[in-house]
């Protein structure tokens, strides 16, 4: 339906149904894991809307230049991001508006520099289109200022909203938007994927990507590696399995990075934690299959009530890392209370 875009058959073909009916609401919300396709269908919808993909396509945040854009902008001063609030605006009636700073939200000044931009009539054509990616990164003073477009969009604007899971964001968000869930890709529809790719190790990342075809693209397997070894010493420590010592050179290293963020870490501990509890409960299948025998050892020696408390824990690390916490001092501690366990 959507020219170069993966799975989810079902969303796409409602939303060609109220594009050839002329029934698409102004706004719609996208949700689903990360790298399932949200932003790339909205970039594609836009296209279809609006004509020119290959600029569109020039906002995609994936690209090296995005990317380079957005670490730069997280050596800026705050005051400075506010002066001038984070857009992508390649095509003149498509903008992005993305999580900006070194914690990635989306800010106040964007959602008023949204409001005001909106009322700007097409460059050409009938439509504007405008795309909130990672809208569940808004703070509720963002949020807030968010609902007054929402409330009163104007006629010319399409609005696209994308979050991993749609009831983090205010009731009053969700209300006024319609709503598409994203499902995880089918295995098939995977491999077909990581084949039109020509991708590395195409098992590896089909199994580490968990039907996310943006993951399986992106991932970059040599620095998954690491985190992987640090957070595998982390969890053989909190589980008594190694001494403290070993973990300490790994903590201070982790600490001194300034280009590894503490979520790209509980990415992979999550991965390692789920992969643990289905050994300790009997399953077969697990995505870190090279590490097998390790995380046998580990569902082993604990019991399910520690697999739960670290699970806890580190739920409560992922919802401080927006107060810009320590990464050593977080995951020391959950190191220590783990091991009490």
């Amino acid at each position: 339906m959507f020219e170069n875009f993966w799975g989810n058959q079902a969303v796409t073909e409602s939303l060609e149904q109220m594009v050839a009916g002329q029934r698409l609401s102004q706004t719609l919300l996208f949700s689903g894991r990360e790298g399932v396709g949200k932003a790339t269908l909205a970039r594609r919808m836009a296209a279809r809307l609006l004509g020119r993909p290959e600029l569109i396509e020039k906002d995609d945040l994936a690209l090296s230049d995005n990317l380079d854009t957005l670490a730069a902008r997280e050596k800026w001063t705050a005051e400075k991001r506010n002066e001038d609030p984070l857009q992508f605006a390649t095509h003149p009636d498509f903008v992005t508006f993305a999580p900006d700073g070194p914690l990635r939200q989306i800010s106040i000044p964007q959602t008023r520099l949204l409001k005001e931009a909106a009322q700007y009539l097409p460059h050409k054509g009938a439509r504007r289109v405008f795309l909130i990616d990672h809208v569940d990164r808004a703070n509720d003073q963002a949020a807030n200022s968010l609902l007054k477009t929402l409330e009163e969009p104007p006629d010319h604007l399409i609005l696209i909203m994308t979050a991993e899971n749609a009831y983090d964001l205010l009731p009053t968000i969700r209300s006024r938007a319609v709503p598409f869930y994203f499902a995880p890709l089918e295995p098939e529809e995977m491999r077909a994927f990581v084949r039109a790719r020509a991708l590395d190790q195409p098992e590896r990342r089909i199994a580490l990507a968990a039907g996310s075809p943006g993951v399986a693209m992106s991932l970059n397997l040599e620095a998954y590696d690491k985190r992987r070894a640090a957070m595998l010493a982390l969890l053989k420590v909190a589980a008594d399995a190694a001494p403290f010592a070993t973990w300490v050179p790994i903590g201070e290293a982790i600490g001194r990075s300034k280009s590894e963020k503490l979520e790209l870490y509980l990415k992979v501990l999550y991965e390692l934690l789920r992969d643990i509890l289905l050994l300790h409960e009997g399953a077969a299948e697990i995505r870190n299959q090279d590490i097998r025998r390790e995380l046998e050892a580990l569902a082993a020696k604990v019991q399910f009530a520690w697999i739960r408390k670290a699970v806890t824990r580190v739920d409560e690390i992922a919802m401080l890392i927006r107060r810009n916490i320590q990464k050593t001092i977080a995951l020391d501690a959950l190191i220590l209370e783990l091991r009490g366990t």
